[in-house]
């Protein structure tokens, strides 16, 4: 890679193409969160695929709702969502318009602005822990429901953006079945990581809920 580039914001033709080849291009980059506080950024290490209609792990399987409705959008926009009742999730969508493909960030290491992650992250024992799995990163990038929507690729002034960074290796990337999907979507390999990184998160098959009686 040329000096210099690594700092180069990532441009919607990038989030342009089917989502199995965004997810794993997505390991090595510089995602940049800018806050009030002040700004973060974080090394990906670790991301998830979900391939909309295609796919019955995915929120869009079955068809536009208001809350999934970024997924539909341009490529390049963050959609946010709220789960367990507690934690937000972040992903960036991919693909044409109209597709409901995205990419969930699960992981990654914060090489700027950690004071500020650790803040938010009181329990995190290691810096290594502060966004290690989707909703860690969520928390410590100060990440909610209010840049569901943002546009990643709106310039440097943007909430969010992703940076070229340094892209990995192929031979460093692996992929397996994605963490806590059930159904007919769980035997897709479509989450990706970086192997023996500290910062990802550790893999945790679907666990049924239970019925209450």
């Amino acid at each position: 890679m040329i000096a210099g580039t690594e700092r180069t914001p990532l441009t919607r033709n990038f989030f342009d193409r089917p989502v199995l080849e965004v997810a794993p291009d997505l390991l090595g980059r510089t995602l940049v969160r800018r806050t009030d506080q002040g700004i973060l950024e974080l090394r990906l290490t670790e991301v998830e695929a979900y391939d909309g209609p295609n796919d019955p792990g995915s929120h869009a399987f079955r068809g536009r709702t208001p809350r999934n409705d970024v997924m539909f959008g341009p490529p390049g926009h963050a959609y946010v969502y709220f789960t367990y009742g507690m934690w937000h999730c972040l992903n960036l969508v991919c693909g044409p318009e109209g597709r409901a493909a995205g990419v969930l960030l699960r992981a990654g290491e914060i090489r700027v602005g950690a004071e500020l992650a650790r803040k938010r992250r009181l329990s995190a024992r290691h810096d290594k822990e502060l966004a290690k799995g989707p909703a860690r990163l969520a928390t410590a990038l100060d990440v909610g429901r209010s840049l569901n929507g943002t546009d990643a690729c709106a310039g440097p002034d943007a909430p969010l953006s992703v940076l070229t960074g340094t892209p990995v290796l192929p031979d460093l990337v692996r992929s397996g079945p994605r963490t806590g999907v059930g159904g007919d979507g769980a035997p897709h390999p479509w989450r990706f990581w970086i192997s023996d990184d500290p910062t990802v998160s550790p893999y945790r098959a679907h666990q049924p809920r239970k019925r209450r009686t």
